[in-house]
């Protein structure tokens, strides 16, 4: 009689067979790992393309980011699992892979070399992202509302396109990202040395063009921060039936409209000791940068013993409050609540 007390071969992410079973009702690690070809020898191949792609899904999924991790993991009997690969072909073998070989997965290049045998189409894999977006609803939309959003991916080295970037005050990339509520639709590796709204043109074309082919009807709100009110994003819009909200930076000329509203509500807050607020629509224009007038919504607030404005343009018109009530419901930012109060204050 032998007794052990090592455990054997145990894993602490079990839960991740939850993960598995969603995967295989939406197979995205499959139709992911199909946007890959393998040019390496087949008959000298350990790891298929689906076991890599699905290996490195789910260990990010389960806060694996890093690929040294991958070391252990290969070991793992549920990632095993969820890579559907539970046992190598060699003996000298594990049966998932190491980090160099998901390393090379990683460098893979658009078109294969001799040392990237594996390449990508990038086309195939940007389209994934809408359509398992669309394939999550069995109805036509009838308006959906896309968030426009650009942040700081923080860098700790001397990583290709490394930039500092004054707001975010640390050396970053400024990737982009397209959601629309829950779904992540588009996300774009940027460097940080450019302005947040860089490339949002062509990522809302080609995003906008695939839903319409689906939903030729849906009423499409694209919503983003102060850094996306931009001219030719805003005319993009215009010219292709896109409704749009940003917020808009405030400055002396913007809160010299409002000041009525702000006394108002400095009064209103000093008398019953609450923050106080109100709001004002006007069209507005820069002296140079906008090549027409647009529709500014204000929030003049008073909290804290000092003013407190907010900005927002939007193509929606006063009018169309009902449904912009509508569209709002689960809106959550600044510029988003702006629009909603003063909206339902009409």
């Amino acid at each position: 009689m032998v007794a052990a007390f090592d455990g054997g071969k145990i894993t602490s992410d079990a839960g991740a067979l939850l993960l598995g079973a969603t995967d295989r009702t939406i197979r995205l690690v499959d139709r992911f790992a199909a946007c890959f070809s393998d040019c390496r020898v087949r008959e000298l191949v350990e790891h298929a393309v689906p076991t890599l792609v699905g290996q490195r899904v789910f260990g990010i999924a389960l806060g694996y980011e890093d690929l040294v991790d991958h070391d252990e993991l290969r070991h793992d009997p549920v990632m095993a699992v969820l890579a559907g690969k539970l046992a190598a072909r060699r003996s000298d073998c594990a049966p998932l892979a190491g980090k160099s070989t998901l390393n090379r997965l990683e460098l893979s290049r658009p078109e294969p070399t001799r040392y990237h045998k594996i390449s990508y189409d990038g086309a195939a894999i940007e389209q994934l992202f809408v359509d398992l977006f669309l394939e999550a609803h069995s109805q036509t939309a009838q308006q959906i509302t896309l968030d426009l959003d650009a942040t700081d991916d923080p860098l700790h080295g001397h990583q290709e396109g490394r930039f500092f970037h004054g707001y975010y005050d640390c050396y970053c990339y400024l990737p982009l990202y397209v959601f629309c509520g829950q779904h992540l639709l588009a996300a774009k590796l940027r460097p940080a040395n450019i302005d947040g709204s860089a490339g949002a043109i062509e990522e809302m074309a080609r995003i906008v063009a695939q839903i319409r082919e689906r939903w030729p009807t849906v009423r499409i709100l694209l919503r983003g921060d102060s850094g996306f009110a931009r001219e030719a994003l805003m005319a993009w819009c215009e010219n292709n039936a896109i409704d749009y909200l940003f917020g808009l930076a405030r400055n002396t000329r913007l809160v010299a409209e409002i000041e009525a509203e702000l006394a108002t509500a400095a009064e209103l807050c000093q008398k019953s000791g609450t923050p106080a607020r109100r709001f004002k629509d006007f069209t507005w224009t820069p002296r140079d940068s906008w090549s027409r007038e647009r529709r500014v919504v204000a929030k003049a607030e008073w909290t804290g013993g000092e003013a407190n404005p907010r900005f927002v343009v939007t193509s929606l018109s006063r009018e169309e409050h009902a449904s912009c009530l509508t569209i709002s419901r689960t809106w959550g930012s600044k510029a988003s609540k702006t629009l909603r109060a003063q909206c339902g204050s009409m």
